[in-house]
């Protein structure tokens, strides 16, 4: 049984399980909770593609006055930055097309987190992290923060935050919250993956214990990415075979800038994670089929990548929302019960116990 539908005040697994619940200082208490109500699962009202189709439902109105500011068709893709550009220097039909989709956003977000902490594990979480790409963008700022208002406004005593890294570095340092302790003290950093619905992310992650024992001052020093969304008829093996690649170029080149590269690979991914690193479902938006219990994506990555440093190589995979939210432990220290939204292809969510 998944965690998601389980406590997962389960016996601790060994380290290294894949989608543990037990990790160092934290409990993972939900992850890819998968609540619904009239409409359908809540989750799909606050993620990026809702965001898009507010701002075409707008220009829609606008079209039909003779007014909408943009060029391009209404179906085609819109870059962040341009939503933020039109917010702060166009004219006021373009602005109130992009100021009315982060107030429909910032309403359904609102929702969300209502509908979340009404269930079990999330009920006695105060602080919520918001991740994800749209975190990157203004637009995405302005609707955490108008939705922050409307709870505060309905008596919500909840704190929400932006994840204090760059969205694209999040679910990268996290993975480092997998690594046994003996690495952060005989090699420089890891090498991480973040699979998205839109994007493959790897990097080469420092994790600066010596400036920080609690890694606070982690970095990602070397960063690769892959938009796959961008690919025709891409299968899933062409794109395990482009991630490979990805892998064994990041270790190439942090070895070839004199860097200590730990025997160790952490994985960002969608969906509900089995121990045994198969992914039981939650990754629709991925090319090809990757919901198998055939297919172990962790074990494919150890065959092909054997071995780092001269070591066997280990490799441990957990949820994408999970790992960025694990980003953030550091902060949480004096936090007993927090949570994590990730606004990206689809919305991620995760809840945590800190441990003493």
């Amino acid at each position: 049984m998944a965690l998601s539908e389980k406590s997962s005040s389960d016996v601790t697994p060994p380290f290294g399980s894949h989608g543990a619940a037990q990790l160092p200082g934290v409990e993972v208490t939900s992850y890819n909770l998968e609540v619904k109500d009239k409409d359908g699962f809540v989750g799909d009202k606050a993620n990026g593609k809702a965001f898009r189709a507010s701002i075409r439902d707008w220009r829609v109105h606008l079209r039909d006055m003779g007014k909408d500011p943009f060029e391009e068709d209404l179906d085609a893709h819109i870059s962040k930055k341009k939503l933020d550009k039109f917010l702060a220097e166009g004219d006021a039909d373009a602005a109130a097309v992009v100021q009315g989709a982060i107030e429909d956003f910032a309403g359904n977000f609102a929702h969300v987190v209502k509908t979340f902490t009404s269930q079990k594990a999330w009920r006695e979480v105060t602080h919520i992290v918001v991740g994800g790409g749209l975190m990157e963008a203004r637009v995405g700022e302005l609707a955490i923060a108008r939705a922050g208002a409307l709870l505060r406004a309905a008596d919500k005593k909840l704190e929400i935050q932006p994840l204090r890294h760059h969205p694209d570095e999040g679910g990268l340092i996290g993975c480092l919250h997998l690594a046994p302790s003996w690495i952060f003290s005989g090699y420089d950093g890891i090498i991480a993956v973040d699979i998205g619905g839109s994007n493959i992310r790897c990097g080469m992650v420092r994790h600066n214990a010596k400036k920080d024992a609690n890694l606070k001052k982690a970095d990602v020093c070397e960063l690769d990415l892959w938009r796959h969304a961008d690919e025709d008829r891409l299968g899933r093996e062409e794109a395990v075979d482009r991630l490979v690649k990805m892998i064994r170029g990041l270790i190439a080149k942090a070895e070839a800038d004199k860097m200590a590269v730990a025997p160790f690979i952490g994985i960002a991914c969608p969906g509900i994670i089995n121990a045994d690193g198969s992914i039981e479902r939650g990754v629709q938006n991925l090319p090809g089929k990757w919901d198998s219990d055939h297919f172990h994506l962790p074990e494919r990555i150890r065959e092909a990548i054997p071995s780092i440093s001269g070591h066997d190589t280990m490799v441990v995979m957990h949820n994408d929302a999970v790992i960025q939210g694990l980003s953030e432990r550091p902060w949480m220290a004096d936090v007993p019960n927090w949570a994590v939204l990730t606004i990206g292809t689809g919305l991620g969510n995760a809840s945590f116990h800190t441990r003493d």
